[in-house]
């Protein structure tokens, strides 16, 4: 030790390393971030990344922005997820039975209702005589409007046929409300039957049914 060394001196801790200054790339992606999950926590809808991508930064890419986020929240009780054409959050599947005990659970569709569902998500753009044709059942006007009210179905036009018949559709919400991001990730037939879960019987050329949620208090 020399002289000009004191006990102080010797005993000090080192000063700490000056961080690295944020690089501007990396500050406007976590922006970017903090952007996305705001814009989605705040819509009571799936949002598009289109419509993410507008309120990013620029140079800030969705598709970037969106896999990080869902990859933060991967496994936690609220997770990001895609679907109905869009990003939502949703609580954890696993977290359902816990959930339902407390919370209401919303009043579910008669029967009647998810036969036309099913047929329509399945062989849409489709009419009224047709579903009633493959459900081998009159559809009643308060069937179709319970689809209506519920934002399920949407007409997608009127057939060129004598009449011109209103096509019938499934809006974005269906999808969500199902948990699907698009139609192809509907059920086969084969799959809902080899799960035990009850499934309407279609006539012609079906490819499947989503399974029947049955209110018998409708």
């Amino acid at each position: 030790m020399s002289p000009e060394d004191t006990p102080e001196d010797i005993n000090a801790a080192p000063e700490p390393a000056t961080p690295e200054p944020m690089r501007p790339e990396q500050a406007d992606f976590d922006r970017g971030l903090r952007i996305a999950e705001a814009l989605i926590f705040a819509s009571d809808r799936p949002v598009p990344a289109l419509r993410v991508q507008m309120a990013l930064p620029e140079g800030v890419e969705a598709g970037a922005v969106l896999t990080a986020l869902a990859a933060q929240t991967a496994g936690r009780a609220v997770e990001l997820v895609e679907v109905g054409g869009g990003w939502a959050f949703r609580t954890a599947l696993d977290l359902a039975p816990a959930i339902t005990r407390v919370v209401e659970v919303p009043r579910r569709l008669p029967r009647a209702a998810m036969e036309a569902l099913s047929i329509v998500a399945y062989h849409q753009p489709v009419t009224r005589a047709e579903i009633e044709e493959i459900r081998g059942a009159a559809l009643a006007q308060t069937t179709l409007d319970a689809l209506l009210d519920a934002g399920l179905v949407t007409s997608r036009g009127r057939k060129e046929t004598p009449g011109r018949p209103t096509l019938w559709g499934t809006t974005p919400k269906f999808l969500d409300q199902f948990g699907l991001k698009s139609l192809g990730e509907l059920p086969r037939k084969e799959e809902l039957v080899s799960n035990d879960l009850a499934v309407v019987e279609l006539q012609g050329e079906p490819t499947g049914a989503p399974p029947l949620i049955e209110d018998h208090a409708a």
